[in-house]
This record gives C-alpha cells, sequence and structure tokens, in this order.
C-alpha cells in the first residue's frame, strides 16, 4: 500500500525540480553569453564615391581612402565594396499638411519598392498626430500594403519620433547598409522627440536619411510656409543621405531609383576611433580620397556612445 503512495509522489517531486533546473541552466547560459559579450566602439561609413559625370565609381582600394575625425587621422580596420543587401524604412507623411500630396505619397513608396531586389528588406511607417505605425514589417516581398492605400490625411507631424523609431528598429537589423526614406513636408509639430536626438539615433544605428521633399515649395513652387525643407536638407547631410527637391512626375521615379543605385553601390569602411571618450558629443567625420577629380559622400559625423551610469 505504501509503495503506492511514494511513486506518485517522486513523481509530482520531479515534475516540480525539473522545471527549477531549467531555469538555473537558462540563467547560467545568459551569465556566460554576457561574459564573452565584448563592447566595441567600432564606426561604420557607408561612402558614396563618383565621378564627374555623377556615375558611381569602384574598384577603389582602402589605400585610396584618408579618414579624419575632429581633424585628426584614423586607421581604417575594414573594407568592402560589393553590392550587398540593404535594409530601408520608408516613411511616410499622413499629416493635414499633406492632403493635396498623398498620390505623390504613395507614388514615392511604389516607385522605390519596384526597385527591390532579392535581398533587400523594407519596412513602412505612417506617422500623424501623435502616433508612428509600422504598416508593413521588414520583408523582401515587393508589395504595398493595404493600409497604405487607406491612409488619409489628418493631424499634426511627428516626423522626428518616425525617424527615432525607424532608427531603433534598424539598429536591430543584421544588414550593414540601412536607410530611411523620408517622405514629407518637412515640418514637425508634435514630436516627443528633438532634430538632433533624432540625427543621434540615425548615427548610432549607422543609418543614412534620403528626404524627398513634398513641401509646397518643392510641389506647388510657391513661398515656403515652414523651414522644412531646410530641417530635411540637415536629415540628409548630417547621415550622408540625400535630399531630392523635385519629387513629381518622371523626376520621382528616378529620384527613388537613384537612391537604391546608390544603396546597392557603396563603400563599407570601418574605423575604430582614437578618441575613445564616452561623453556622448559629436564628433565631425571627414573622408578624403587620393584621387581628387573624385567626389566622396557619407555622413558628416556621428554622436559618441555615452558613458554608462
Amino acid at each position: 500500500m505504501k509503495l503506492r503512495w511514494i511513486i506518485p509522489l517522486l513523481i509530482c517531486l520531479a515534475t516540480l525540480v525539473a522545471p527549477a533546473q531549467q531555469q538555473q541552466e537558462q540563467k547560467k547560459a545568459e551569465d556566460d553569453q554576457e561574459v564573452i559579450s565584448v563592447e566595441t566602439n567600432q564606426v561604420v561609413l557607408n561612402v558614396t564615391v563618383t565621378d564627374a559625370l555623377e556615375k558611381y565609381v569602384s574598384g577603389l582600394k582602402r589605400t585610396d581612402f584618408r579618414i579624419f575625425e575632429d581633424k585628426q587621422p584614423q586607421r581604417i580596420v575594414g573594407f568592402k565594396f560589393e553590392e550587398n543587401p540593404f535594409a530601408a524604412a520608408i516613411l511616410l507623411d499622413a499629416s493635414g499638411s499633406m492632403e493635396q500630396k498623398m498620390t505623390l505619397v504613395r507614388a514615392a513608396c511604389g516607385s522605390f519598392i519596384e526597385g527591390i531586389r532579392e535581398g533587400d528588406n523594407f519596412a513602412i511607417y505612417s506617422f500623424t498626430g501623435t502616433k508612428v505605425k509600422q504598416l508593413q514589417p521588414f520583408s523582401e516581398v515587393r508589395d504595398m500594403s493595404d493600409f497604405i492605400w487607406d491612409m488619409r490625411a489628418d493631424g499634426m507631424t511627428p516626423m522626428y519620433d518616425a525617424i527615432v523609431k525607424a532608427s531603433e528598429d534598424l539598429a536591430q537589423r543584421p544588414e550593414k547598409r540601412r536607410a530611411i526614406l523620408l517622405v514629407s513636408d518637412g515640418a514637425d509639430s508634435t514630436s516627443r522627440a528633438s532634430l538632433d536626438e533624432a540625427i543621434r539615433k540615425a548615427s548610432v544605428a549607422s543609418v543614412m536619411i534620403y528626404c524627398v521633399d513634398l513641401s509646397d515649395r518643392g510641389v506647388f513652387k510657391t513661398t515656403p510656409r515652414d523651414n522644412g525643407a531646410e530641417i530635411m536638407k540637415t536629415l540628409a547631410l548630417k547621415t550622408g543621405g540625400r535630399f531630392f527637391s523635385t519629387p513629381a512626375g518622371r523626376q520621382l521615379r528616378d529620384a527613388f531609383t537613384q537612391a537604391v543605385d546608390e544603396l546597392r553601390n557603396q563603400y563599407t569602411i570601418t574605423y575604430e576611433p582614437t578618441n575613445e571618450k564616452k561623453d556622448g558629443k559629436w564628433r565631425t567625420v571627414e573622408v578624403t580620397l587620393a584621387k581628387p577629380a573624385l567626389s566622396v559622400r557619407t555622413r558628416q559625423g556621428y554622436y559618441a556612445p555615452k558613458a554608462k551610469k
């Protein structure tokens, strides 16, 4: 009779002990991962080189490039030129000021997607009011979600918040080449984040921002109501992207073809800064070439990491 009670008791104890052992083993594995993880302060630059006819230049060597950070020469530790896949976040302004431009917004999105090739991943976001929504998750599928066709212009413009959100998502991507395609009139009005914070987030994630000017000046050739276009120029310059000021018709399609081609034809250069201070300050980056007849473009700098408290 006792045996009949002992066996079920042992089975019950085993079921209680097993999960505890699994939790201990899982915690030990997580601890081991924390021990072996190594923090790196390498800076990744995606560099575009063109000739006098604005054609992309390949075949350059590591020794053709010079990197300077705050005017101090830096040693290149990684160099590559390949048509590598990229990850892109398309940010569509759906605020009230875009009411007469939604057809252009959808056309811009479609033009970019048409150029997507195998291995490229993109996601689509909208921003309006105080919300940033991911309408379509990262995917290689060359299609637009029904949500994009259903978008209606309304509310204010949290553009900086959209850049922050997209940059954080792109930072999790495995691709070395990352870009934000911003389609907007450029006039932020309701973001919790500031312009500097948006640039900081893009900097940390090594994201280049390509801006399509859908301001009234860019679309209707009227007197600008705000400094939206200038803000988008700043975003593009700081991050090494491009500012497209002629978005209508064929020029719009050409702009997005250029953006896709550019992301596919870049040099990826890595260096370790000689300045190891983790002060969170802006560091100016300059890339020069041994062949001065060529033009080079990359981000103007980055924010150094901040020391953990």
